[in-house]
């Protein structure tokens, strides 16, 4: 079978281009991809090429298959895996399969598996690691997003608080207690406010800053303080930029006694240490922004360290464990990571996005690896209906479905999308 694909060859060369994939063998899978978002760790692998831990040495002469945020439906299933799956199943992948200790992974490291294509062949290692998630939600593009959320749900995780008088660990956030989630009106920060509100385990107050009052607007529209207060959590969005003693202002919204958990969604010093300082006595904060600069630091209050028991983690990508339970919260309509989503294409664009990512403004990069369609903004769907052409009437369809469902990317929007694509 033919597939069409974006491939790495080298330091910035990504190709979409079109190959025939091997017959699968008794122990791999045949499926197709229907959505891949576009992750920033996918614009680092472009950025480094073989250099990257994950990319092969000789991936100049084997391209692989990038994106790794993807969600499909399974068309042919090899005799050793007929039992647990099968055609039609709808499934999501764990690209961190750590099969017999090595880095190799989906989206990164095969020639014949990624998100960034129309078809693949699943190897047999992902699901001997138990790495193929079956998925029963109702878009596709929920599964998609199941890895960026296990990376908020592994957070949560790792949090941990003390135990007085005990060397024992109680793990996740506190329950009933103050959290704070610095720099977090972005796609990630958002999805982290929602889990927060609808997961298992909730704060009692939840504060949420930013310095850019747009990005506040939309977030207190899209994740409100009347829905936060149903769920028995008290929301407060905050402009840190205005305020002169935002440290001191940020501790009175807890009484005094600081946070138990706090958040900090951007690598920038004086975040970070903002976060350090809004620690309440075993408070935990958890450096969830990935920097760029190998040797970024900041400060941090080792006399709280030892007196009041303060202490910091980071997670890098969330374990299968998190994914599931995203993919479940979502299934059940618990969580909604639609606000995620700022931009839509097609395969034809995924190559120019991942290697310009950084410098397009806004939140996740949805591509439809069947259908080829200019990354295109939400906001601006009116906008490009009214401009004619090709894609007009999609656009003008689009713009309707997702006014009517408060700007967000839906599922009815997916609908007519994949009304367009050309899937055998």
């Amino acid at each position: 079978m033919k597939t069409r694909a974006v491939r790495l060859y080298g330091v910035n060369d990504l190709r979409c281009e079109e190959f025939e994939l091997p017959e699968i063998g008794d122990d791999e899978i045949l499926a197709r991809v229907i959505s891949d978002s576009i992750c920033m760790s996918s614009h680092k692998a472009a950025l480094q090429g073989a250099a990257h831990k994950r990319v092969p040495d000789n991936v100049a002469e084997n391209p692989i298959i990038l994106g790794h945020e993807f969600c499909g439906e399974i068309i042919q299933v090899g005799k050793k895996w007929q039992e647990q799956f099968k055609e039609g199943d709808r499934f999501s992948i764990q690209p961190a399969i750590n099969y017999k200790g090595s880095l190799a992974a989906p989206g990164y490291s095969y020639r014949n598996i990624g998100g960034g294509a129309t078809y693949v062949v699943i190897p047999n290692e992902v699901m001997e690691c138990g790495c193929l998630l079956p998925y029963n939600g109702e878009a596709f593009y929920y599964g998609s997003l199941s890895e960026p959320m296990s990376c908020i749900v592994g957070a949560f995780h790792a949090c941990y608080h003390t135990t007085p008088g005990k060397y024992v660990h109680s793990m996740g956030i506190a329950e009933g207690g103050a959290m704070a989630i610095l720099a977090g009106a972005g796609p990630m920060g958002l999805g982290a406010v929602d889990y927060a509100i609808h997961g298992p385990r909730r704060p009692r107050l939840l504060v949420v800053t930013d310095i850019d009052d747009a990005r506040l607007e939309r977030a207190a529209s899209l994740i409100t303080v009347e829905d936060a207060a149903a769920n028995g959590v008290e929301l407060r969005y905050i402009n840190t930029g205005k305020e002169e003693n935002n440290t001191e202002m940020l501790r009175s919204l807890t009484g005094g006694d600081g946070y138990n958990d706090v958040f900090v969604f951007a690598p920038v010093k004086p975040v970070v240490e903002m976060g350090d300082a809004l620690l309440g006595r075993d408070g935990c904060l958890n450096f969830f922004a990935g920097p760029t600069n190998s040797q970024f630091s900041a400060m941090f209050n080792f006399y709280n360290v030892h007196y009041g028991a303060t202490h910091i983690v980071g997670t890098s990508g969330g374990n299968t464990d998190d994914m599931i339970e995203a993919l479940r919260l979502m299934e059940q309509g618990k969580i909604n990571p639609s606000c995620m989503i700022t931009h839509i294409g097609g395969l034809n664009a995924d190559a120019p996005t991942t290697l310009d990512l950084p410098n397009i403004p806004g939140g996740k990069k949805l591509i439809y690896t069947h259908i080829d369609l200019p990354l295109t903004a939400i906001a601006d769907f009116r906008s490009e209906a009214q401009k004619g052409g090709e894609h007009a009437a999609l656009f003008a369809d689009l713009a309707d479905i997702c006014e009517k469902s408060n700007g967000l990317w839906c599922p009815a929007a997916e609908k007519r999308i994949l009304k367009e694509a050309t899937i055998d």
